[in-house]
C-alpha cells in the first residue's frame, strides 16, 4: 500500500501552530508566583510604614509638649518665664533661707518644673500649685506629679487648698502678672497665710523683650497677655495691703547675687508673711 503524500504546507503551518516551551504564554505563567511575592513585600512594607508613622505621631506630640514647656523658658537666648528664673536661683534662695528651703510651695505657671527640681535637693519637700487648667498640655512628669497629689491645678483666686502656715517658704513666679488687683487683693493675702517665713514673688520686669512665639504660649496657657508692672507701682500695693519687704533678706540676695554675678531679668521681691509687722 503506497504512502500517501505529505503536503509541505500543511506541515510548516501544523509546526507553527505549536506553541513553544518558551513563548509568552508560558512566560506569564512562571512571572506570577513572582507577583504574588512582590505584592506581599509591598504589603509588608506598607504595613510597617504605617506602624512607623503612628509611633512616630505619639513620639512628635511628646516632643511638641517639651518644646512648648522649654519655649516658656527660654526662646533665642531669652529667658520667659520667672518659673526658669526662679530655678537658676536656688542655690542663692537655698543660701539665704537655709533650712526653710526644706518645705517649699512653688505656685506659678512652670510649677512642675520647679518643683521636680526642688524635689531633687536633698532632705527637700515641694508642692506645686498650677493657676490654670493646662492638664491637656501638659507631659506624662507632670501628669504625674498631679495624681500624686504633689502639683494640684487650682485657681488662685479662691481660698488656697491648704492649712495656714503649711510651708516655711513660698515661692511664687508669674501668676501675679496675671491678675488684676481685684483678685490680688484676695491672692497675696491668702499666699502670706500659708507661708511662715518667707513669700517671694518672681514677676515680669516691664520693657523686656518677648517673642511673639512667647506671648501667644503664654496666652494658650494663661487665656490672657501678662500685664507687667514697675518695681514702684508692686511696692506702692504692697504697702495698700500692709506687706512690708524683708530689708535684710532682700539685702542678702543681694549681695549673692554680685558675688555670683547672677543678673534676674524678673523682678524679685522678698516679703514678710507677718502682715502685723
Amino acid at each position: 500500500m503506497s504512502r500517501r503524500p505529505v503536503n509541505p504546507i500543511a506541515r510548516r503551518f501544523a509546526e507553527s501552530t505549536v506553541t513553544p516551551s518558551n513563548g509568552p504564554f508560558h512566560q506569564k505563567s512562571r512571572s506570577s508566583p513572582l507577583l504574588s511575592i512582590g505584592l506581599l513585600l509591598l504589603g509588608a512594607f506598607l504595613l510597617l510604614g504605617y506602624m512607623y508613622s503612628g509611633s512616630g505621631t505619639a513620639i512628635k506630640e511628646n516632643s511638641r509638649e517639651e518644646r512648648t514647656r522649654e519655649a516658656l523658658s527660654v526662646d533665642n537666648g531669652e529667658q520667659l518665664s520667672c518659673g526658669s528664673e526662679i530655678r537658676k536661683a536656688l542655690p542663692l534662695l537655698q543660701e539665704v533661707y537655709g533650712d526653710s528651703m526644706h518645705k517649699v510651695l512653688h505656685v506659678g505657671l512652670d510649677t512642675c518644673s520647679v518643683t521636680s527640681k526642688l524635689l531633687k535637693e536633698d532632705d527637700t519637700e515641694a508642692w506645686g500649685i498650677e493657676p490654670f487648667d493646662i492638664t491637656s498640655t501638659l507631659d506624662n512628669s507632670c501628669k504625674n506629679l498631679i495624681r500624686k497629689g504633689i502639683v494640684r491645678v487650682a485657681d488662685i483666686k479662691f481660698p488656697l487648698p491648704y492649712k495656714a502656715q503649711s510651708f516655711p517658704v513660698v515661692l511664687v513666679s508669674d501668676a501675679p502678672d496675671y491678675l488684676s488687683p481685684k483678685y490680688l487683693n484676695k491672692t497675696l493675702p491668702e499666699l502670706t497665710r500659708v507661708s511662715v517665713d518667707a513669700l517671694v514673688l518672681f514677676v515680669g520686669t516691664p520693657g523686656h523683650h518677648t517673642s511673639k512665639t512667647a506671648k501667644a504660649i503664654q496666652l494658650s496657657k494663661a487665656g490672657r497677655p501678662a500685664k507687667l508692672r514697675s518695681q514702684s507701682w508692686w511696692q506702692r500695693y504692697f504697702e495698700s495691703l500692709g506687706l512690708q519687704e524683708n530689708e535684710s533678706m532682700t539685702r542678702k540676695f543681694e549681695q549673692l547675687q554680685m558675688q555670683k554675678s547672677y543678673k534676674p531679668i524678673c523682678q524679685i521681691f522678698h516679703l514678710s508673711p507677718d502682715l502685723s509687722l
